[in-house]
């Protein structure tokens, strides 16, 4: 019985191990297969992936590639805009010059033309006087014409920055003063003006006529935009520009600087043609009335002077323009007055025994000067290139300042004279000319120390003056050594 028992639970034992060996078995299958179906699932999202990115990568290529295409396209579109503003610009500016130049070669070949007409058909026995009043008003007429052409010049080489600036220790507070009356009388009647100068002002390093003028311009346009009466206001103080004031504009260094303030109570500038104010010829006055320079000029002087200018205005309330010129550190106080208030009236005449020695190539001018020079009383030997000039200075020993074109041709400038007579005569004067700037004798816009200029055009005051003083230093220092 016993057997049996144990035989039947044996039998049991074994149908429930086949059975679990079944069930196992069931559960590997089924695990093989989820192995399998896991992999080949994730074979099929890695290609699915794969597929996806380089897909990804296609169209981000292609939008690279439009990118690219568009911008090369907008590049393309804002060259050729600045260049056609640029070309706008240069139309605008040669357009005014040939405008301007055309008004005063009209009143200067016209007014040539009546002085000899009326000299041909004046009767031979007239007498000398009578002649001279009959001319008097066309030259007259033609030489004022002259004057507002190389007006035009200077204002043109201030726009462009190519001017010749002499820079000085300036204390701005004594230039608006000494100013002050003369600006009163550029004013109507209407209008009353005020200066608020700061205390402590400090010193800059600046061209005096120059500022002389751009403060003329701007009181001159404050006027202008108070036809009605108002009130002017010229300001001054000490300023300090941050770096975020120079991220904005972008166009100054931060720093400490000058402020020079114009304020007027006028009709105001729109928002619309602010930004155009400095441009050449651009103006918003009527026809007549304006050449559009005066701003362009002021702008062109303070940027080159390493300065900064800006204008705010409100249609109806006025505007308000600001200089700012860098502070000068370790200044001391300027001795004399801006050159600009020096009286030329009185012809300064040569001394007994004064020789000049004239270089310049153009036949004209060189006429004109030698004319000049002796009208002044002085001797003068002229030369035509520097290598001439060199000749008659060693065969003329007498010789008492060097008047030279600083541009001359066979390869030898002016500057290169200069160099060259100072080595065998120290002591000789050296009185420059030049028509154009950007030369041997100019760097950055400012000249060289050792350098005396007389910018062309120039009158008999003009040089007389200028001369006058270069013979009187040089006497001067030779008594102050001899002493």
């Amino acid at each position: 019985d016993i057997r049996v028992k144990i035989s039947s639970i044996g039998a049991l034992e074994q149908n429930l191990l086949a059975d679990r060996r079944a069930e196992t078995e069931r559960l590997r299958n089924w695990l093989l297969g989820i192995l399998v179906f896991s992999f080949l699932a994730a074979v099929t999202l890695a290609f699915a992936g794969a597929r996806a990115v380089r897909i990804y990568i296609e169209t981000l290529n292609a939008s690279k590639s439009a990118l690219v295409t568009e911008t090369n396209l907008r590049h393309e579109t804002e060259a050729t805009l600045r260049q056609s503003q640029k070309m706008e610009a240069v139309g605008q500016l040669t357009g005014g010059i040939a405008h301007d130049f055309n008004n005063l070669l009209t009143i200067v070949m016209g007014n040539l033309d009546t002085v000899q007409r009326r000299t041909a058909a004046a009767p031979a026995g007239q007498d000398a006087a009578h002649l001279a009043t009959t001319l008097r008003k066309p030259v007259d007429m033609a030489l004022q014409g002259c004057r507002s052409a190389a007006q035009l010049t200077h204002r043109l080489l201030a726009f462009s920055r190519r001017q010749t600036l002499e820079p000085t220790t300036l204390d701005v507070n004594r230039l608006v003063t000494g100013m002050s009356e003369l600006l009163r009388r550029t004013l109507a009647e209407t209008i009353q003006m005020e200066t608020v100068l700061a205390g402590g002002l400090w010193m800059t390093h600046a061209d005096a006529n120059q500022l002389e003028n751009a403060l003329v311009n701007l009181v001159v346009n404050a006027r202008d935009a108070m036809p009605n009466g108002g009130r002017l206001t010229i300001e001054t103080a000490n300023s300090f520009l941050d770096d975020a004031y120079v991220r904005r504009f972008g166009d100054i260094t931060a720093g400490q600087y000058v402020v020079l303030c114009v304020t007027d109570t006028g009709t105001g500038i729109s928002s619309d043609v602010i930004d155009r104010v400095f441009e050449p010829f651009f103006t918003t006055k009527d026809t007549g009335k304006g050449s559009g320079l005066g701003l362009a000029m002021v702008h062109g002087f303070i940027k080159q002077s390493k300065g900064h200018v800006r204008i705010y205005s409100e249609v109806g309330r006025g505007s308000t323009v600001k200089i700012y010129l860098p502070r000068q550190q370790n200044a001391e106080l300027p001795i004399s007055t801006p050159a600009g208030n020096a009286d030329i009236a009185t012809v300064a005449r040569a001394l007994p025994g004064e020789t000049v020695l004239l270089v310049e190539d153009n036949a004209g001018v060189r006429d004109y000067g030698v004319s000049v020079l002796e009208d002044l009383g002085y001797r003068v030997i002229e030369a035509a290139d520097a290598f001439e000039g060199l000749a008659k200075l060693a065969a003329n020993p007498a010789i008492s300042l060097l008047f030279t074109d600083v541009v001359l041709p066979n390869g030898l400038s002016g500057r290169d004279l200069a160099n060259k007579v100072r080595m065998k005569r120290p002591d000789l004067p050296i009185l420059f000319t030049t028509g154009f700037t950007r030369n041997a004798i100019v760097h950055n816009g400012t000249l060289d120390a050792d350098v005396h200029l007389l910018n062309k055009p120039y009158t008999q005051q003009e040089l007389g003056k200028k001369i006058r003083e270069l013979l009187d230093m040089s006497k001067a220092a030779k008594v102050s050594v001899a002493s």
